[in-house]
């Protein structure tokens, strides 16, 4: 059974992303260390004793669609209404509207824990924070009195719509329109697919973010606005009203996360309580800007699917670590005691434990690191400084997305190996954990779009000048590493050092071809670069955990990535530099 790893979160916050130094630096208004210790307690508390007992019958039940209404698995109603009683819905919600104003960077280790759980039971409110977010800074005064208090509090959840059979990651394949009504409202017509918890009885209003198109709109995403349409009408006084005409058609039949709704919904059908045809709803921020506000939504959506990835990979480290400390195969050798020895004991079995745990901890830290630029942002006190912390988060959020649930899935598909056949079998729930894993990597942008983004906006940053920066600051931890002078890190500055001089290289290299115009060349090596950076930045991380306490083996965890995982950066530098001819010159293998 899981159980939240408080005292690992709480250490990587504190002393490896920069939590301490916030609070030192009163960064974060009256956030003391006792009180992030005391949340993430109760949260640890709550993930483990309440959520993960639900996961199993969530995967096994799943959510069930019946005449247009979805009904969740069993408890799990009960469940949410628990989790909202304790106010977790709103830890990074505005004060004015009932939120506790608390930074990202606790909410994501809180969000870590929330999907250890069940991924299928954290994916849901994060959707809902990431909805507050995007009409808090956008939404009319209006708008935010009316909906933000109960979508703060968890009372009225609420939803992204983007996607639609016909325009996947190309939205400006976008065909659902909007009509002014005339009266400051808008009629919203068309089909929007993968809606994740776009119909579910856990609330009473389910509230959906919509992208559509206005009459006179130009082509393309300048042609995109963003409209607020309640499945239930909402009157002044706040009291729930008539059904709107948006409906649940159909739920897919999906690989994992079962227990989440994935929904296609249906606006303006004509079988609402509205007088005239089509959903109501209110224009978020300005006409034809849509994809402005919605990208408020989807950076903060793409860092809590990442967390997703540590999460996961979490679950499944913990239940892998379990089953081979009881599971006797074989005699190990400096076995004494009676019988076979625990597998736990053999070299192949602790190499991919050991992998289990340094990539999720990598993976944990870039996620964290990245919460603590958006933080930073935040609270700037200048435009300079928030420039640089803005730029910051910009660069690590496609790192933080992919490389998290990249490794979510290579660690979820080690721990069914460890399990053997018994990690093929659903009743170990090893497999359970890989079926949920794998749509993070795909789901709010895809990781080669996550790369292409990385590659083609991210490092370009004011000139090349951040990310530089940013590998110069890493270098600062390696110098510290090596004068040390500790034995028990053996090699690893020196192979650490050379996985930065391999994420330099292949930075220039990259930086160099989209100037000359080399733009397909840059591409062809998007996916191996963020792969290398994500494995430079993952190995400094762990050898600044190491430095700040060598109580808990970070030393030996550093020493391990530092000497079995992070030499892959060389060899993902080379196909960066020289992989892109052979994959841009074989088009006739591609043929059909």
């Amino acid at each position: 059974m899981y159980r939240a790893p408080v005292e690992n979160i709480a250490f990587t916050l504190k002393h490896v992303t920069g939590l301490n130094a916030a609070l030192d630096s009163n960064r974060l208004g009256d956030l003391s260390e006792d009180l992030v210790d005391a949340i993430l307690e109760e949260g640890g508390r709550f993930a483990s004793e309440e959520v993960a007992p639900l996961r199993e019958a969530g995967d096994k039940h799943g959510a069930v669609l019946k005449d247009g209404s979805v009904t969740m698995p069993p408890g799990w109603k009960d469940l949410y209404h628990r989790w909202i009683e304790g106010g977790w819905n709103g830890v990074t919600g505005p004060e004015e509207y009932g939120g506790q104003g608390l930074p990202i960077m606790l909410a994501v280790a809180l969000l870590e824990m929330w999907n250890s759980g069940s991924m299928a039971f954290g994916i849901g409110p994060t959707l809902t924070m990431g909805a507050v977010d995007a009409l808090e800074k956008h939404g009319s005064e209006e708008l935010k009195s009316t909906y933000l208090e109960k979508m703060i509090s968890g009372e009225w959840t609420a939803t992204m719509n983007l996607t639609e059979p016909q325009a996947g990651t190309d939205l400006n394949a976008l065909r659902s329109r909007a009509e002014p009504a005339g009266d400051g409202t808008y009629r919203i017509f068309g089909q929007k697919i993968f809606i994740t918890y776009g119909e579910h009885d856990l609330t009473e209003n389910i509230i959906h973010l919509v992208l559509a198109r206005l009459p006179d709109a130009p082509a393309g995403t300048r042609g995109l606005s963003l409209f607020l349409v309640p499945k239930f009408l909402v009157g002044q006084d706040g009291t729930i009203g008539s059904r709107n005409d948006v409906f649940c058609s159909s739920m897919e039949h999906k690989l994992g996360i079962h227990a989440s709704p994935t929904c296609t919904m249906i606006y303006g059908d004509g079988i609402g309580d509205t007088a005239q045809p089509g959903a109501i709803g209110w224009l978020v921020g300005e006409e034809n800007r849509g994809l402005a506000c919605m990208f408020t939504m989807m950076n903060n959506a793409r860092l809590s699917v990442g967390m997703q990835g540590v999460a996961v990979a979490e679950a499944a480290y913990q239940k892998a670590l379990a089953y081979a400390q009881e599971r006797t195969q074989g005699h190990a050798a400096g076995w004494q005691g009676q019988g076979m020895s625990p597998i736990v004991m053999h070299p192949d079995i602790q190499r991919n434990l050991l992998t289990m745990k340094a990539l999720t901890q990598a993976a944990r830290s870039i996620t964290y690191a990245c919460a603590h630029a958006i933080d930073f942002a935040r609270c700037a006190t200048d435009e300079s400084e928030r420039k640089f912390w803005q730029e910051r988060a910009n660069l690590l959020t496609p790192l933080a997305k992919a490389f998290p649930t990249d490794v979510g899935v290579e660690v979820a598909s080690m721990g069914v190996q460890v399990h053997g056949g018994m990690g093929y079998i659903e009743e170990t729930g090893a497999a359970a954990l890989l079926r949920d894993a794998r749509i993070a990597p795909i789901y709010e942008g895809t990781n080669g779009i996550q790369a292409i983004d990385l590659v083609t906006r991210k490092i370009p940053l004011s000139g090349g000048e951040h990310v530089t920066a940013y590998i110069s600051e890493l270098r600062l931890d390696v110098d510290a590493l090596r004068q040390s002078n500790r034995p028990e890190f053996g090699n690893s500055a020196d192979r650490i050092s050379t996985a930065l001089d391999a994420l330099e290289s292949a930075t220039d290299w990259l930086l160099t071809a989209q100037s000359e115009g080399r733009v397909n060349e840059a591409l062809a090596g998007a996916t191996p670069y963020l792969r290398l950076f994500a494995l430079a930045s993952g190995a400094v991380f762990l050898a600044r955990g190491a430095l700040a306490d060598v109580q808990h083996g970070r030393a030996n965890m550093c020493r391990f990535f530092a000497d079995n995982i992070v030499g892959e950066t060389l060899s993902l530098r080379d196909s960066v530099t020289n992989g892109a001819q052979s994959i841009l010159n074989t088009s006739d293998l591609l043929s059909a």
